[in-house]
């Protein structure tokens, strides 16, 4: 669906299943996560299933599925939010330890800020643990604009931590491709 020089962005497949659960199982992965984690193969693959029939232009979440190029393994997966409206989206991202200070964050969301954009879109956003000192960095990189922060909205469901946000925003006339 969309692709980069090392990157395929495509939906999940039930063969995703195995590797989705090894990167979402990962403790340390998990930790600054809103889904549930250690995943069972059953929830696993529930999970790809579920991700393979959302519509990527309807106003929810989809899951794109991350795939490097040069191995055709599951390096992660990214998803976008689209408001109600279809002129803002919610971004979130989750790569493999393996795929890890390789630049593949960075050319996963540049390229899905750019179809974004493209399609339309006015704004895009998107939130981290404010503990989670590589995803704001690369949200950084990418773009995005700090615009505050949100003290402990939420409580992880994996490790019981307060989740403290750092908020995140790209407006279309920012953003330089």
């Amino acid at each position: 669906m969309i692709e980069t020089p090392r990157l395929i962005l495509r939906r999940f497949t039930l063969a995703d299943a195995p590797a989705m659960r090894a990167y979402r199982n990962d403790s340390a992965i998990a930790r600054y996560q809103a889904w549930r984690s250690p995943l069972t193969p059953e929830t696993a693959e529930q999970q790809v299933l579920l991700y393979a029939s959302q519509d990527p232009t309807q106003a929810g979440w989809f899951q794109y599925a991350v795939e490097h190029k040069g191995t055709g393994s599951l390096a992660g997966d990214l998803g976008v939010r689209l408001d109600e409206g279809l002129l803002q989206a919610e971004v979130g991202f989750t790569l493999a330890p393996a795929f890890h200070r390789q630049g593949y964050g960075i050319e996963m969301v540049t390229s899905v800020l750019h179809h974004l954009f493209a399609r339309g879109l006015h704004r895009v956003y998107a939130e981290c643990d404010v503990r989670n000192s590589r995803s704001a960095a690369l949200l950084e990189r990418t773009g995005f604009r700090r615009e505050g922060a949100n003290p402990a909205p939420a409580i992880n469901i994996n490790t019981g931590e307060r989740m403290d946000m750092l908020l995140y925003g790209l407006d279309h006339r920012e953003y330089v491709p």
